[in-house]
């Protein structure tokens, strides 16, 4: 048994197909077919359960394929140890942000971090914020920049970066500039451009519900920007931390509403797993952008 032979049965567990298996692996299928029953035989089992329609793992086939995937880990933990790299640092971060992320906290991180270790580069996903903890969790991202819920997250760390309050814009050439009276009138009084999810949403929710205000919502959205998009456009006030206003290409575009403490401030920073497992070099990116986000004080 050998990493080649691990190599093609993973490959093949993955395809469940000889033929596409064989053009993937640049072999021929009745290669593969020995190669398979050369690691049945050391295993002394059957690994897969063949048929002239379809290929299935096996349940010791499945047992297999997870031993397999650890072996080929320690490969490459193996081959990364050997190749005597010393303490330079070198490789991809995944980040996760919204655009407005991209343009205000972002920048500054990556400066500090590059600035340090030069040869990191960055790929990042942009997106909602409220997808941002999943991005982590599902270990698409190493990083996340996004509000920080008030009760923390279970299994990760967070480092808060700037305070901003939720308010509401109303486009300066709109219908709904003149507004007056408490946040409960003018919500009562006017249609609402709101974020679909996220903590803007969930606090949004759980006021009206106490309050037992019934608002107009005249759009709801994912990502701020898409929010201040359609509040541009006249259709209603919308609901966006005040950052996503002073940094934007809208900054000049709105009247700015106070939620005042209704809705509360947000604190915007640095989502990360609090732990990270994986290769070595991965494991060196994570512990160097630990030190960085620790910088921040």
């Amino acid at each position: 048994m050998n990493f080649y032979e691990i190599e093609a049965f993973l490959t093949l567990s993955k395809l469940l197909h000889f033929g596409k298996t064989a053009d993937k692996l640049n072999m021929s299928p009745s290669a593969l077919s020995r190669v398979i029953s050369r690691l049945e035989e050391e295993t002394n089992t059957i690994l897969l359960d063949r048929n002239n329609r379809q290929v299935l793992l096996t349940e010791q086939g499945k047992v297999f394929k997870k031993y397999a995937e650890a072996l080929l880990e320690k490969e490459q933990e193996m081959k990364e140890r050997l190749s005597d790299i010393g303490d330079e640092i070198e490789g991809t971060l995944h980040a996760y942000a919204s655009v407005t992320a991209c343009y205000t906290i972002l920048p500054d991180f990556i400066k500090k971090l590059t600035t340090r270790y030069p040869k990191i580069h960055f790929s990042v996903e942009t997106g909602d914020p409220a997808g941002a903890v999943s991005a982590v969790k599902e270990n698409r991202a190493m990083i996340a920049v996004a509000a920080i819920p008030e009760s923390g997250l279970t299994s990760m760390e967070t480092k808060a970066v700037v305070k901003t309050p939720l308010v509401y814009a109303a486009a300066k050439d709109g219908p709904y500039t003149a507004l007056q009276g408490s946040p409960q009138d003018i919500l009562s009084s006017v249609p609402l451009v709101l974020p679909k999810t996220g903590l803007a949403r969930i606090r949004f929710d759980r006021w009206i519900k106490s309050r037992n205000v019934k608002p107009t919502i005249a759009a709801e959205t994912e990502g701020n920007e898409a929010v201040l998009a359609l509040a541009a456009s006249g259709l209603g006030i919308g609901l966006v931390p005040q950052i996503v206003l002073e940094n934007g290409p809208y900054k000049n575009a709105f009247e700015i509403f106070s939620a005042g403490n209704i809705l509360g401030y947000y604190n915007v920073g640095f989502i990360r797993k609090s732990d990270f497992s994986g290769t070595i070099s991965n494991k060196k990116i994570f512990d160097a952008m630990v030190k960085v986000l620790n910088s921040y004080d």
